[in-house]
């Protein structure tokens, strides 16, 4: 674990911490009474944070380490004022969203972090372009980097409105899908599959599978946002092609999974046996993620889904939380980029456990209020879980924080 990964991932964990710390938050004003705590203002710093402070930062850090082990390590010196400037935006939004909602100075934080991320794909693609050109694992990248681009799309449309107070629902939502779409299933996902990739490409993995995935996902990205707006009224060709695009997301993540079984024996001897089983946890949540998604091209289920508040956070903690927060810190592990302890797998375990039982109380809530029965205590079960989040970050963070390196460049507990 080098100075730079040291230094970066622990902050990740401490943003974590804070992203855990503001849902705590949320479930207690749900639960029991806080009148002195807005509601959407502590939502909003809440989702803001998770994606540019936790997910963002973290994919920020370990692509600069994953380029730094192309290059040399002299290259992490020119991303160091991004990672800072990125850090910066982020505890900007932090703060101001739960003062003041969208304001100006909410608005300006989360404009700069925009600006961030078109600095970062600009620098990272030249920097990229310059190694392993042509590979699969660049192209999983290079997506991801448009996409992350494109994004911006919703978050300025949304500014805009909340900033004039325009008031149309159709719109509103629109835009907060676009922006959620092409982050986690365009800059998270298409990272993160890069990050992973680039690691199986040092195996004897299929490239020509490999490639066949990647298009499939690619080319489906852009109409599967549609997936998330199938309560508007679309034209049917824009409907059988987003059909498409669902299918073709579960034909590229089959390939996949065959490939990644075929290889087991690389996967087995390289990746690290804990994080092994955190990556196939955040495998099966992706599994489910893409089935959910493509039951939602049923006409009744799409607008049943997306108009019921329960079954859409449900859904959002499961891409967040159990494919991509998994998988993030399933990386780490596999490849013993933060030092495996017994304290860090302890806190690991917590923080799994958080997750399914938030998932779990979430799903039986959602099926629940469909049939408008009302589980007693609910909110309080939501916020022990949120508790337990929390608890799994905090252990985690103090499992980091209390490393203490060695001249060796191995890692030792103190004491």
């Amino acid at each position: 674990m080098t100075t730079f990964l040291r230094r970066w991932l622990s902050i990740s964990f401490l943003n974590l911490v804070f992203v855990a710390c503001l849902g705590v938050t949320l479930r207690y004003k749900i639960a029991f009474y806080l009148p002195f705590v807005q509601q959407k203002f502590v939502l909003h710093s809440h989702s803001h944070f998770a994606f540019a402070g936790w997910i963002t930062q973290t994919l920020m850090v370990l692509l600069i380490y994953h380029l730094s082990s192309k290059t040399g390590e002299h290259i992490v010196k020119k991303y160091q004022w991004l990672l800072y400037a990125n850090c910066i935006t982020a505890y900007g939004m932090l703060v101001c969203f739960i003062f003041q909602g969208y304001g100006a100075f909410s608005i300006t934080f989360s404009t700069l972090s925009i600006f961030v991320s078109y600095f970062f794909a600009v620098r990272y693609w030249k920097d990229l372009s310059a190694v392993n050109a042509g590979s699969i694992s660049n192209r999983w990248i290079n997506a991801s980097l448009i996409f992350s681009v494109i994004s911006s799309v919703g978050a300025f449309g949304l500014a805009y409105m909340m900033a004039n107070k325009i008031v149309h629902q159709n719109w509103y939502l629109a835009s907060i899908y676009f922006y959620l779409h092409f982050q986690y299933n365009g800059w998270f996902l298409f990272a993160g599959m890069g990050l992973l990739v680039a690691k199986l490409e040092q195996g004897n993995v299929s490239l020509k599978k490999m490639r066949t995935a990647f298009l499939l996902f690619a080319v489906a990205c852009v109409p599967a946002y549609f997936l998330s707006a199938l309560w508007l009224p679309i034209p049917r060709i824009i409907y059988i092609i987003v059909v498409g695009a669902a299918i073709a997301q579960l034909v590229g993540w089959w390939i996949m999974v065959k490939e990644f079984i075929r290889v087991r024996s690389f996967i087995i001897c390289n990746f690290l046996k804990y994080g092994r089983v955190l990556l196939l946890l955040a495998a099966v949540a992706f599994s489910i993620k893409l089935l959910l998604q493509a039951g939602s091209v049923h006409p009744a289920l799409s607008q049943l889904s997306y108009g019921f508040r329960p079954i859409v956070i449900g859904y959002l903690h499961l891409v967040l939380l159990a494919v991509t927060s998994l998988f993030l810190i399933g990386y780490m592990v596999a490849f013993q980029l933060i030092p495996i302890t017994k304290n860090l797998k302890s806190g690991i375990f917590i923080f799994v456990a958080g997750i399914i039982i938030n998932e779990l109380l979430l799903m039986l809530q959602g099926v629940t209020g469909l049939a408008y029965i009302s589980i007693p205590r609910i909110d309080l079960y939501l916020m022990i879980a949120a508790l337990i989040l929390l608890s799994g970050a905090v252990v985690m963070l103090m499992a980091v924080f209390k490393i203490k390196e060695v001249d060796t460049g191995g890692f030792i507990e103190p004491g």
